[in-house]
């Protein structure tokens, strides 16, 4: 039975309120790991003009990341990273790694945010968006060399149709110690 709060008003709230609150927050967190499937399945269909769907390059992707040896935060950041690419077409590493961002390094964290836009300097200038400019105001970052690989090495390989990438179900265990691990919420 789904308990509900008494108040209207987030100031009038009870101590049960309180705990009815609660509880319900650590549903959400104890589900979160099939809510991020879902939405993961959610991108199957849609091959945005690619000769793939946006599932099959996650897939394909977060393989390559594990067939290149990464440890199981970059594998998940690999699977995840275009999580965002229909609710935030212009910014979607940004929804992704604030998914991320409480269960993972904040240098995968960056990456996954930062991702998008060192990889599309390719054809910025398309955008008249000055791509040696971006890249400088970037290049600082800790993290930077590490996205430059993870665009070059996992994410621009992954479009093809051919490639014999492993089943989210050997993601599932890894998808399930990421987001299961206590985490900081005010990172």
């Amino acid at each position: 039975m789904n308990r509900t709060v008494s108040f209207t008003t987030l100031d009038r709230a009870t101590q049960e309120d309180l705990e009815i609150i609660d509880d319900c927050f650590k549903d959400q967190v104890k589900s979160l790991k099939k809510r991020i499937i879902e939405a993961l399945l959610g991108l199957r269909g849609n091959p945005m003009g690619y000769q793939i769907d946006r599932f099959e390059h996650s897939l394909q992707t977060a393989t390559r990341a594990l067939r290149d040896g990464c440890d199981d935060e970059m594998i998940v950041c690999a699977l995840l990273h275009d999580l965002g690419d229909d609710l935030a077409p212009l910014n979607h590493g940004e929804l992704a790694a604030a998914i991320l961002r409480p269960y993972v390094s904040p240098e995968n964290a960056w990456t996954v945010k930062h991702h998008g836009i060192l990889q599309s300097k390719e054809y910025l200038h398309e955008m008249k968006v000055d791509k040696n400019e971006l890249e400088k105001k970037l290049r600082n970052h800790p993290a930077f060399e590490r996205t430059i690989i993870f665009c070059r090495r996992w994410d621009r390989v992954s479009f093809d149709p051919n490639y014999d990438s492993l089943p989210l179900s050997t993601f599932e265990p890894m998808l399930e110690r990421i987001f299961s691990h206590k985490v900081n919420c005010l990172s």
